[in-house]
């Protein structure tokens, strides 16, 4: 096993051990892209970007793409895993978005780290800090 430490580990500290990479680096999408099930187009607020809501860095705009996607947002940020929903955690920092997550059908979590590795982690918080904020919101779709 390698115990080598990463930038992972570095940025995100209580993310040790609770992670594993699941791709290589790819700057082609982001983490929007990635949460939203697109692996095909960076999603920024940015011109010239995939952006399916009024353009903004604020998080009400980042719900807005969720919700455009048939994602409705939970009064709660309710992790559990429930077989018969998708859900996607919402990271803001000052009230501007800064990341989101995934849940996977085993109810692990997977993230795409900006440009770098895509990765599956045992739970959403173990990003939370100083790089992506706090989870702001658990939004939720039926799945298909």
């Amino acid at each position: 096993m390698d115990t080598s430490e990463t930038w992972i580990d570095r940025q995100f500290q209580s993310a040790v051990g609770k992670y594993r990479i699941t791709s290589a680096t790819n700057s082609g999408y982001n983490c929007i892209a990635f949460a939203a099930g697109s692996t095909a187009e960076w999603w920024s607020h940015f011109p010239g970007y995939k952006w399916p809501a009024p353009r903004s860095p604020l998080i009400g705009s980042l719900i807005s793409v969720f919700q455009s996607l048939g994602f409705e947002e939970r009064p709660s940020t309710d992790l559990s895993l429930d077989p018969d929903f998708e859900k996607v955690a919402l990271y803001a920092k000052g009230g501007l978005w800064k990341h989101a997550s995934r849940q996977l059908p085993d109810g692990k979590w997977t993230s795409k780290l900006g440009p770098d590795e895509d990765i599956e982690h045992d739970t959403p918080e173990c990003f939370c800090g100083d790089f992506y904020g706090t989870i702001h919101c658990v939004m939720r779709k039926a799945r298909k």
